[in-house]
C-alpha cells in the first residue's frame, strides 16, 4: 500500500508552519492578510497530505519568487510597475492561482493509495510548481534584460513588461527556475532517502520534469498572455496595462482580450498546464525505461 492515514497531526504541524511563515512574509510585505489566509490553506493541506519534502518544495518556491520580486525592486517600478495589476505584496488570489493546483495533486496524493498513482500526482506537483517557479523568474528577472522584449506570438518589439512579451534572459530563467524546483525536490524527497534501482531512476527524472515544465509551462503562460488576457490601454499616457485604473489614475479602455481572463486566470492554467507537461514527461521517461529494459532482456537472455 502507498498510503494508509491520513496524517492528521502532519495537517496540524502544517498549519502551524504555514502560519508562521505566512505572518514572517506579511511582515516582509510579500504578502497580504489574504495572502496570509491563502498560504497558509496551501501550506497545511501540502504538508499533511504530500508531507514535508512537499512542503518544503513549496516554501522554496515562495522564498526564491519572494527574493526575486524584491531583487532590483526600484528599477522594476521605474520601467514595467505601471503594467501589471498587481504589485510585489502577494494577495490570496495571486496565492491560489500559483499554487492552487500543486495544493490539489497533494491533496490527491495523501488519499491515494497505489504507488503508481502516487508517483503520477508527484510528478504533476513538480510540473505545477516548476512552471510557477519558472513564469515567476522569467518575470521577475526578463523585464531587467537590457533588451526589448518581442511579442511571442509575432516577434515584434514590445515594452517591458507587456504580457506575452518574451526575452532570450528570460525564457534562460524560466527553464532555470524550473530545473532549480525540480532538483530541490528531488534533494528533498529522493537523495534524503537515498534509493538504488529502479526507485532512484524514477526520483531523478524529478529536475527534468522541472527543467520541462518551467520551461514549457512559461511558454503557455506567456501565449494566453499575448492573445487571452484581458490587456486595456491608457488614453493619457497612451500605455498597454493590466489595470482598469491606471497608475495615473485614468480609467483605462478595452484593448483585446478577455474580460475576465486576467493575470490570476492565466497563472491557474499555466500551472495546470506544467502539471500535464510533468505528468507527461514522467509517463514518457517510464515507458523508454521499459523499452530499454525489455531490449537489454531480449539482447542478453535469448
Amino acid at each position: 500500500m502507498f498510503n494508509k492515514k491520513l496524517p492528521c497531526q502532519r495537517l496540524l504541524l502544517g498549519l502551524l508552519f504555514s502560519t508562521g511563515v505566512g505572518l514572517f512574509a506579511y511582515r516582509r510585505r510579500s504578502l497580504s492578510r489574504s495572502g496570509v489566509a491563502g498560504a497558509m490553506a496551501t501550506g497545511s493541506v501540502t504538508v499533511g497530505m504530500g508531507g514535508w519534502s512537499w512542503g518544503l518544495a513549496l516554501i522554496y518556491f515562495f522564498v526564491s519568487s519572494s527574493l526575486l520580486s524584491h531583487f532590483r525592486s526600484r528599477e522594476k517600478e521605474r520601467t514595467a510597475a505601471d503594467k501589471f495589476s498587481k504589485g510585489s505584496q502577494r494577495d490570496f488570489l495571486q496565492v491560489i492561482a500559483n499554487g492552487g493546483v500543486a495544493t490539489a495533486l497533494s491533496l490527491a496524493h495523501g488519499l491515494t493509495n497505489s504507488q503508481s498513482t502516487g508517483e503520477l500526482l508527484q510528478a504533476g506537483y513538480t510540473g505545477a510548481l516548476a512552471t510557477a517557479n519558472g513564469d515567476t523568474w522569467a518575470t521577475e528577472l526578463g523585464v531587467l534584460n537590457t533588451r526589448q522584449p518581442r511579442l511571442i506570438t509575432t516577434g515584434k518589439p514590445v515594452a517591458p513588461g507587456t504580457s506575452g512579451g518574451i526575452t532570450l534572459l528570460g525564457t534562460a530563467a524560466s527553464a532555470v527556475g524550473g530545473l532549480s524546483l525540480g532538483l530541490v525536490f528531488w534533494l528533498l524527497q529522493g537523495f534524503r532517502k537515498a534509493p538504488v534501482g529502479a526507485a532512484s531512476a524514477r526520483l531523478l527524472s524529478l529536475p527534468v520534469i522541472g527543467l520541462l515544465s518551467g520551461l514549457l509551462g512559461s511558454l503557455a503562460d506567456s501565449l494566453m498572455g499575448a492573445t487571452l488576457q484581458a490587456i486595456y490601454y491608457c488614453p493619457t499616457c497612451e500605455k498597454e496595462t493590466e489595470r482598469r485604473i491606471h497608475s495615473c489614475g485614468t480609467a483605462t479602455l478595452p484593448l483585446r482580450g478577455i474580460a475576465w481572463f486576467d493575470n490570476d486566470v492565466v497563472n491557474f492554467i499555466a500551472t495546470l498546464c506544467g502539471a500535464l507537461i510533468g505528468i507527461g514527461s514522467h509517463l514518457l521517461l517510464q515507458c523508454n525505461k521499459r523499452t530499454y529494459r525489455d531490449e537489454y532482456s531480449t539482447t542478453h537472455h535469448p
